[in-house]
């Protein structure tokens, strides 16, 4: 509950901050005695980010990301995985904080001789930037955070790996909290963009309608083995008129694909998967399923498989497979 109208500004503080606060504005409001009197008696604690708890207890999430950025600079924001992740995406945010620092920002004055006592924090990893414009970023959030383009691509400039960075990137435009083309717009503003190719051609894929990543790895062995190039998430009324929708199609072929993410361990998931596949066999249409491993790191398979379905329905190849 907020703090009542006539309570002390320290208390509507630490009721914006999640109870979190920076050496300068705990000793601005109660000096830095009764600070240190707070600390001693075990009422507050101290992070190793330099940066202030008012209780003793556990931090919770929300306030494992204030010591963050408050710790990190005035003007730091989340950023990357974290950010787009407190910004609704549907992905874990990892182990890591990730905050962006604007390059000119001096970090939080900590104070001396204060030991810290917060031990329940993760690592944070907070990168200095020339690029950080107002533009990028919602200060209204609490803590504030990049907008979810600005993140996503941030997040894919730090990912492990390439594939990571597509997974982040499709989600985001799959979930539908981001726009391709707001994306592009970041993208076009960081030329130096680590990972800049590989955003770029995620989202055009997305703008097609490849949103998840085992559908854009699809859509890119199709190409690269002379296949045609089906549609994508194509609905469909089963038998008792609910609407579905199928991976892949080749209309005029009568082929149909699923691709099987890690999502299809839910049994329930895996049922309406089944009853798609049994729909559509019972109209006599050609079904494959295939894992999205698969896709990844037996191409070669995938595309034979897919070539005999398509040439049974009347596709005839260019080229020899092999």
């Amino acid at each position: 509950m907020p703090p009542a109208d006539d309570a002390p500004a320290l208390d509507w503080l630490l009721f914006d901050q999640n109870q979190v606060v920076t050496w300068r504005q705990a000793v601005a409001h109660i000096g830095e005695g009764r600070l240190r009197h707070l600390l001693e008696r075990g009422s507050w604690q101290r992070t190793r980010y330099g940066v202030f708890v008012a209780h003793s207890g556990p931090l919770t999430r929300s306030q494992q990301l204030w010591v963050a950025v408050l710790g990190s600079g005035s003007d730091a924001v989340l950023a990357g995985l974290t950010a787009a992740h407190e910004g609704g995406l549907n992905r874990a945010p990892g182990p890591l904080i990730h905050v962006l620092v604007p390059a000119k920002t001096r970090p939080n004055q900590p104070g001396r001789s204060v030991r810290s006592s917060a031990g329940d924090m993760p690592t944070v990893v907070a990168p200095r930037t020339t690029r950080l414009p107002d533009k990028d970023v919602l200060h209204v959030a609490r803590p504030p955070r990049t907008f979810m383009p600005r993140s996503l691509v941030d997040a894919a400039q730090w990912a492990t790996s390439d594939d990571e960075a597509r997974a982040i990137v499709a989600a985001g435009c799959q979930q539908r909290l981001v726009r391709p083309e707001e994306v592009l717009e970041v993208v076009d503003r960081m030329p130096r963009a680590r990972r800049r190719g590989v955003v770029v051609e995620t989202v055009g894929f997305a703008a097609a309608g490849a949103e998840a990543v085992s559908e854009i790895n699809f859509d890119r062995l199709c190409r690269a083995f002379g296949l045609p190039v089906p549609d994508k998430q194509v609905r469909r009324r089963d038998r008792s008129g609910r609407q579905r929708y199928i991976d892949a199609h080749w209309r005029a072929y009568g082929v149909w694909a699923e691709i099987d993410g890690g999502w299809h361990v839910d049994p329930a998931a895996s049922w309406g998967d089944m009853w798609r596949q049994n729909d559509l066999w019972i109209d006599g249409e050609i079904v494959l399923r295939f894992p999205a491993w698969a896709i990844m790191r037996q191409p070669e398979s995938v595309a034979s498989q897919l070539s005999r379905a398509l040439q049974a329905g009347g596709w005839r190849p260019s080229r020899d497979l092999g």
